[in-house]
């Protein structure tokens, strides 16, 4: 049963080394609206929110205000209480199925999925793959899907992925999952240090990059022909404008970059703007787009995929309602044949997503084919199991959990506005 529902407002002063900072977020102090759900047996389930600064205390306060629905319930009736959170009456007119409240049940489902795999004692990512595709099917809601997607069809996807898990597990565990780096990209950094980022990509055996482009197409033109400069003619360069056009500037920006082969372009424009991405792809293919990032929720996925809108589908684990809405969106993708390249960095997104993009791999699509992990060098260091990149690839994770589970000391020393980092901190002006 649990007890107690635990929540802290964690943050990074990021903004102090630039460290995120790309076309619209030009000083984010890395956040985790952060929450431990304790029962009567002393097992702790952790989880959070990323924000990027201001408004993590509301996602706090959004987090600590599911307390009632959880006190007091089986903490193995993940099912129901995600049903549950998600539509309820009042829950959803904040949303419905979007925004704070959306994430906040991010939060609590995913620590929920982090104790459960702890009291199973397995990693997420392999208690997932070892479930029956009938268990899984059952912690998706279809509602607003069966027109894409139907309980049968996922079922159908599931059964012919079943025969070759074993394999995927044992290849998994010798040779990890690719990633991508996107540590040399960020905007504020001089062109010395992306140059010299960029040898180090290469160095550490990645086999893709990203860079921010949109504030100024002089400047990312400059930028993209230092990294092509240094990474060779052939090597996979991505680009991400983090939502900054509209659709005609998104078309303009695209063609003038097109020179230096972008291997795909994230967010060109608003993520609600279905429509807008598949003008976006048509008018610049061959040149992919990617999102997903900012998706809030597995409808706007559905109606991507529909529209042919996107080449390249990139999920959050904390942005739609955790691990159950990630299992519909890992679906759908397999259904339309659409690669899922996750979006990580911030504070432990690479440490959650490794966990969803290595169960699709073995239980779902099935295909590394055009699949990578987003990597960002950043903060790591304060979490219990931090991921582990060997050759430009994730290793799969051993210990038991979500590997959501934060450092005691991390989570007191970056406490806002009362930790110790914050209270040494002179203010910027």
């Amino acid at each position: 049963m649990i007890v107690a529902l635990e929540t802290h407002d964690i943050r990074f002063p990021t903004s102090r080394e630039l460290d995120g900072s790309d076309a619209m977020n030009p000083d984010p102090d890395y956040s985790a609206a952060y929450v431990v759900l304790r029962t009567e047996d002393d097992h702790e389930g952790h989880g959070f929110a990323f924000t990027i600064g201001r408004g993590n205390d509301v996602q706090t306060a959004a987090i600590r205000a599911l307390t009632p629905y959880v006190i007091g319930r089986d903490p193995d009736d993940i099912g129901a209480l995600y049903h549950e959170l998600v539509h309820d009456s009042q829950l959803r007119w904040l949303g419905p199925e979007k925004g704070v409240m959306h994430m906040a049940i991010a939060a609590v489902v995913n620590a929920l999925w982090d104790l459960k795999a702890k009291r199973a004692g397995k990693p997420l990512w392999l208690l997932l793959a070892e479930l029956d595709p009938e268990e899984i099917v059952d912690l998706v809601d279809f509602r607003y899907l069966s027109d894409a997607l139907t309980r049968d069809e996922a079922l159908a996807i599931l059964r012919d992925a079943a025969p070759g898990r074993a394999e995927r597990i044992a290849h998994l565990r010798a040779h990890g999952y690719p990633a991508y780096t996107t540590s040399p990209g960020w905007l504020g950094y001089d062109d010395a240090k992306l140059a010299r980022l960029c040898r180090e990509a290469l160095d550490a055996g990645f086999t893709q990059i990203k860079l921010k482009v949109g504030a100024d197409l002089d400047d990312d033109i400059r930028r993209m022909r230092i990294a092509r400069e240094v990474c060779g003619p052939d090597f996979r360069i991505a680009i991400d404008a983090n939502q900054r056009w509209d659709v005609g500037a998104a078309i303009a920006w695209i063609k003038a970059l097109a020179e230096f082969q972008p291997y795909w372009v994230e967010e060109p424009t608003s993520p609600d703007d279905v429509l807008g991405h598949a003008a976006i792809a048509r008018a610049v293919a061959p040149i992919p787009l990617a999102t997903g990032e900012h998706v809030q929720n597995r409808m706007i996925f559905k109606q991507l995929l529909q529209a042919d809108a996107v080449s390249f589908l990139q999920i959050d684990a904390v942005r739609v309602a955790g691990v159950n809405e990630n299992l519909a969106i890992l679906l759908l993708a397999a259904k339309f044949g659409v690669p899922v390249c996750p979006h990580a960095g911030g504070v432990g997104l690479c440490e959650l997503v490794q966990h969803l993009a290595m169960f699709d791999y073995v239980a779902v699509s099935g295909s590394l084919s055009g699949r990578v992990i987003e990597y960002v060098d950043h903060l790591h260091e304060h979490f219990h199991d931090p991921v582990l990149i060997v050759n430009g690839a994730y290793r799969p994770p051993d210990t038991p959990g979500f590997s959501a589970t934060m450092l005691p000391r991390s989570i007191s020393d970056h406490s806002y506005p009362d930790g110790r980092v914050w209270r040494a901190l002179t203010p910027l002006k």
